[in-house]
């Protein structure tokens, strides 16, 4: 079955947005047998919109849309859907007493404008949004389907998992893709290459190798008859992989570093806390994602300087015999902060962010400290001289290495 994606909007053509809802999609596609050919952005403009779609259902089997169903009169993926069909939509007044309720629960009345959110037409079904006001679309014609869901994440999301993929699980029966990514850091791309060689070129299992912010991530892709055959073609690779590089694999997935690190510290029941000196609180912004955090995460301190690291009790002997941005630093920090704040495991990261070179030290060179009080992990980064990648990669690092320290002291 052949699928293609339209995100749909001029603010994703005026770089205003990025589009995350079409790779979002497009990674649960595989598993579900659909194969996706076509990527595109089209602008709210209702006559390219249009022949969009007819160009869409001439060449694929089902179209996702994403965007475009807002109450405002440049949100056109009803009128182009209905145009395409040639159908005319009508206000569906259950739909509106829906938003009525929905904006009455919330103070106030419903804007005139959201009326034409309750607009169906013939050949189509509303998909519920629990999120928003905006419900999505379901639509056939000839054999072809239409798919449409909210432009923002949230809502795109858990319309998806709620509603639609559980639909299409039932579309496609001659073929399942089941894939598996595999999560490592502290090796290179081409050492996690060279050690893995063998089963690259191999079309199923087919494997790929992907640098990301949060390490090398290897994608096993099977595809088979079903879903058992599926996971037998992809478990030797699998294991092999983890029999090399086992004690560099951090997670699975859809796992993150905050919900890796995380899930360890609930287990046992454990709490921890930060102080960062190169990365703006961004490790403590990467923490409280997790909404789970409140049960384990202390709180952290943000300094940027060596005063305010003696406020927050880092001793000022260490940082005039080792400077600021060292080891021995990041030590100190991590114990200080552990103490302050009452947490089982302290983590510190300091380094130089920019804009340029600090105590005669390069910019990118990080170094990172976990500590339970009996035993630390620590580690030296020298990255790519760009605060934005300092600032991800550096919470990453060191969240993955919050994990490790855990499980290895159970």
């Amino acid at each position: 079955m052949k699928a293609e994606i339209m995100g749909i909007g001029t603010e994703l053509l005026m770089g205003e947005l990025t589009d995350t809802n079409s790779s979002w999609i497009a990674s649960r596609l595989p598993a579900l047998g659909i194969e996706l050919q076509w990527v595109s952005i089209i602008g709210d403009d209702l006559p390219r919109l249009t022949e969009a779609f007819k160009q869409g259902m001439e060449r694929s089997d089902i179209i996702f849309t994403t965007g475009g169903l807002g109450p405002t009169q440049d949100d056109l993926t009803r009128e182009a859907i209905a145009a395409a069909f040639g159908e005319t939509p009508i206000i569906q007044q259950e739909v509106v007493e829906d938003l009525e309720r929905y904006f009455a629960a919330r103070g106030g009345p419903m804007p005139q404008h959201n009326i034409k959110q309750a607009n169906l037409i013939p050949s189509a079904r509303f998909v519920p949004n629990r999120n928003g006001t905006a419900p999505g679309w379901w639509a056939e014609r000839d054999g072809k389907i239409i798919i449409c869901m909210p432009g923002p994440p949230g809502e795109n999301q858990s319309m998806w998992e709620e509603q639609v993929e559980p639909q299409l699980a039932g579309l496609v029966e001659d073929e399942v893709t089941i894939t598996r990514n595999i999560k490592t850091m502290g090796m290179s791309e081409g050492a996690v290459d060279e050690i893995v060689s063998e089963f690259f070129g191999v079309e199923n299992p087919y494997l790929g190798i992907y640098s990301k912010a949060d390490g090398i991530h290897l994608r096993v892709i099977a595809r088979a008859k079903d879903t058992t055959t599926a996971h037998n073609m992809i478990a030797p690779v699998e294991k092999a992989i983890h029999e090399r590089l086992g004690e560099y694999v951090w997670g699975y997935d859809d796992d993150t570093p905050e919900q890796a690190a995380g899930k360890s510290l609930m287990e046992r029941g454990l709490s921890v806390a930060v102080m960062e000196m190169c990365t703006g609180g961004a490790l403590a912004n990467s923490i409280t994602d997790n909404p789970n955090s409140v049960s384990y995460f202390k709180g952290g301190n943000v300094a940027y300087d060596g005063a305010a690291l003696r406020s927050c009790g880092v001793p000022g002997e260490v940082m005039e015999k080792h400077g600021v941005v060292s080891q021995e630093t990041a030590n100190a920090m991590a114990e200080a902060v552990r103490r302050q704040l009452n947490a089982d495991v302290g983590i510190a990261v300091t380094g130089v962010p920019g804009p340029g070179e600090f105590e005669g030290k390069p910019l990118g060179l990080a170094y990172i400290c976990v500590s339970n009080g009996e035993k630390i992990r620590e580690m030296e980064m020298r990255l790519p001289p760009r605060r934005v990648t300092i600032k991800r990669r550096v919470p990453n690092q060191a969240l993955i290495e919050l994990r490790r320290l855990v499980e290895e002291t159970g």
